[in-house]
């Protein structure tokens, strides 16, 4: 793979992170846009990163049980349906060894951002947020929670962490 090609197909990832935590901010959706990309690019750079065909199959592996168990935290009320594509198309890229860390940030991170968002629903909206109908959806007192933001973040920080993109930047 030319270092060019390899070099666009990386930032495939961390570009599809910060627009999945966006749009959930913005539209409390996250495309499933998003997830197909992640997925083929992953499909495209990984045999040509190092990673082996069994270490390729265990990042799907992964990915498939975290949308499995997403799945059930979905019917359960309990995670949105973007979300959970989210986090199986994080952790395709982020492979078992960094699940947990993944698990962990997110977790941190999405804690950390739900007390943010309900501090800001307690206090009176700045009238300046009003023109803004994405600040007074954040702001409406609904349940709802972007974690998108949450696991996009996680995503960036353990991005850099992965064994086969370490491989490709040193090549």
């Amino acid at each position: 793979m030319s270092s060019i090609l390899g070099s666009a197909l990386l930032c495939v990832f961390p570009l599809m992170m910060i627009y999945a935590a966006l749009s959930d901010l913005f539209t409390m959706t996250i495309s499933n846009h998003v997830s197909l990309i992640l997925m083929g690019a992953f499909l495209i750079i990984a045999p040509f990163s190092g990673l082996g065909l069994e270490l390729i199959l265990i990042h799907i592996a992964t990915a498939f049980g975290v949308l499995v168990i997403g799945m059930g935290l979905f019917a359960a009320g309990w995670i949105g349906g973007g979300d959970v594509k989210l986090a199986a198309s994080s952790v395709l890229w982020l492979g078992l060894g960094l699940l947990a860390d993944y698990l962990i940030y997110a977790a941190l991170l999405g804690g950390a951002f739900a007390l943010l968002v309900l501090i800001f629903r307690a206090q009176p909206m700045i009238p300046l947020l009003y023109r803004y109908e994405w600040a007074t959806k954040l702001h409406s007192g609904t349940k709802n929670i972007p974690y998108g933001v949450a696991l996009g973040l996680a995503a960036l920080i353990l991005y850099p962490e992965t064994d086969w993109i370490k491989t490709l930047l040193i090549a």
